[in-house]
């Protein structure tokens, strides 16, 4: 074995042991998901060939299970949004007659989000989505930490009418993190909002973004009509 070959081969032995240490310490938990390649990358300092190399071995000592190739996305009346561009700018582009109105912007609190992420508080922008001939489909609340010239949104307002723009403009990228959906049934409150009775069951996504270092970019929580939006699931290699 070459100098080249040992410095590779102790930089994944470090990140191995030190992800293993993590996991059976129960640091990272069952069910936690890891970071992803870029991340890890960045954070050992090492190639993402080194991670993925890493990550083939903790599966092999059975501590970490892996998906190749999973991805997400959503659909409306079968056609794909592009989630990079924020929601309204995808419905738009398509050709939908769907419009935004926002609901509120003001500061919150949320114990939970705060110990997850070391954030003290949080500004919330809560938005309806409606068909300009059905009604309301969608309704949005997302949580952004209230930190820099976030903490000014409810007296500046969204960049343009857009978070996805309102986010770039505050420096905060998202690099990765998780979604969860299910279905929940609608309050008097949300019910009267989304124009429906009250019970009727939607789509609720929870989806948290966020930045290269692990912190939050954006917490949404969606409450979607399940007759217009469809969550598509892709894995493996076509």
């Amino acid at each position: 074995m070459d100098r080249t070959e040992q410095v590779g081969f102790s930089k994944r032995h470090r990140l191995v042991a030190d992800l293993a240490d993590q996991i059976r310490s129960g640091r990272l938990a069952r069910g936690d998901r890891l970071p992803g390649e870029h991340q890890l990358a960045e954070r050992y300092q090492v190639s993402r060939g080194t991670v993925r190399s890493a990550l083939s071995e903790l599966q092999r000592r059975e501590l970490i299970t892996t998906e190749s190739g999973v991805g997400s996305f959503v659909t409306f009346d079968g056609v794909q949004l592009d989630r990079a561009v924020g929601w309204a700018t995808a419905l738009a582009r398509s050709g939908f007659g769907i419009t935004t109105d926002l609901l509120a912007i003001e500061h919150v609190r949320d114990d939970a989000l705060a110990a997850r992420f070391g954030v003290e508080s949080f500004v919330s922008v809560r938005r309806l989505r409606r068909d300009q001939a059905a009604g309301p489909v969608s309704l949005e609340v997302a949580l952004v930490p209230a930190a820099g010239i976030l903490a000014e949104l409810p007296e500046r307002g969204l960049v343009g009418g857009s978070l996805t723009a309102t986010l770039a403009d505050a420096g905060l990228r998202a690099e990765g993190g998780e979604q969860w959906i299910g279905t929940e049934a609608l309050t008097p409150e949300t019910a009267g909002l989304l124009e429906r009775p009250p019970g009727t069951l939607f789509l609720r996504a929870v989806r948290t973004s966020t930045d290269a270092g692990g912190g939050l970019v954006e917490h949404v929580v969606s409450l979607l009509d399940p007759a217009r939006f469809q969550f598509h699931l892709t894995f493996g290699r076509p």
